[in-house]
């Protein structure tokens, strides 16, 4: 039987995205030159935080989403032999659109 993560006010569960292992030209890269990736998909959020003046503040974020997330930050945890990474909402740095690329090429 699988276990769910099910995070508590403004904390967010990530997948962790895993880095290159190969360069564009065929290169190996090394464990020790690997930097450890700062995006993630989101596998689930919290309710939210209630702020000083007694009112829910909501997440904009849905599992499935991948986003940027601030360096040396959240806390890596294994459940069921599976890696993630639990984060705050604060240290969300951005959501990542992969629809836009093929907008912008539409109107040129």
């Amino acid at each position: 039987m699988a276990t769910k993560v099910v995070p508590v006010t403004d904390h967010i569960v990530l997948k962790p995205v895993k880095s290159e292992e190969m360069t564009a030209s065929g290169l190996v890269i090394p464990d020790s030159a690997k930097e450890t990736p700062q995006h993630g998909i989101v596998v689930a959020t919290g309710p939210g935080k209630v702020n000083e003046a007694g009112h829910m503040e909501t997440m904009d974020l849905a599992e499935g989403d991948r986003i940027l997330y601030q360096k040396y930050t959240g806390q890596e945890v294994t459940v069921d032999s599976e890696d993630y990474i639990v984060i705050r909402f604060q240290d969300v740095l951005a959501k990542l659109d992969e629809a836009a690329p093929k907008a912008a090429a539409k109107k040129k």
